[in-house]
């Protein structure tokens, strides 16, 4: 069961825990369910949309589904359980080019409303984005300390850098 919500009057604790601890972006395309722990990426409004900001770098297995999907579910913890934290460390530090994420977690999957990727249950609060628009961050434009910081090897690899994918929220719940 889900429970509608406006997305925005959950933007505070959506933010708390993409700082702390991560939230999942979860991405499907054909039969393949793709979660990926996430700590970049912002709630807000483009052009007058209602939107979620995901930054996917691009070396990652996530950003080709998503670049043929061109949707995904952001899926935010409720608490801080074990369980949950061993979910996001897995799916943080495991690819989906060697092994099925959902399968290795007995995570369970609920369908989406809007799109076709689906909401995870053990994450219940759930937005649904369609992609509206995306952009592949430009490295000379970056502050040079978040270069040094968070892209020391992009002068050997200009591949080491994000995509911002915007998605317009169509659907926001709690799965109950």
């Amino acid at each position: 069961m889900k429970k509608a919500i406006n997305a925005f009057d959950y933007s505070g604790p959506i933010l708390d825990k993409l700082c702390h601890g991560g939230i999942l972006v979860t991405v499907k395309d054909g039969e393949k369910v793709n979660p990926m722990t996430i700590g970049w990426g912002t709630i807000g409004a483009d052009w007058s949309k209602p939107v979620f900001q995901a930054y996917i770098r691009e070396s990652r297995f996530t950003k080709g589904m998503l670049d043929k999907a061109m949707a995904f579910t952001v899926n935010v913890p409720v608490e801080n359980s074990q369980r949950v934290k061993e979910i996001l460390a897995f799916c943080g530090t495991k690819s989906g080019r060697d092994l099925d994420k959902v399968k290795e977690l007995g995570l369970h999957l609920e369908p989406g409303e809007k799109i076709d990727a689906p909401a995870i249950r053990e994450l219940p609060l759930t937005l649904e984005c369609r992609v509206i628009y995306k952009v592949r961050q430009d490295g000379s434009a970056i502050p040079k300390d978040a270069m040094e910081r968070y892209y020391p090897n992009y002068e050997e690899n200009k591949e080491d850098i994000h995509t911002v994918y915007y998605g317009e929220i169509l659907a926001a719940y709690l799965v109950e």
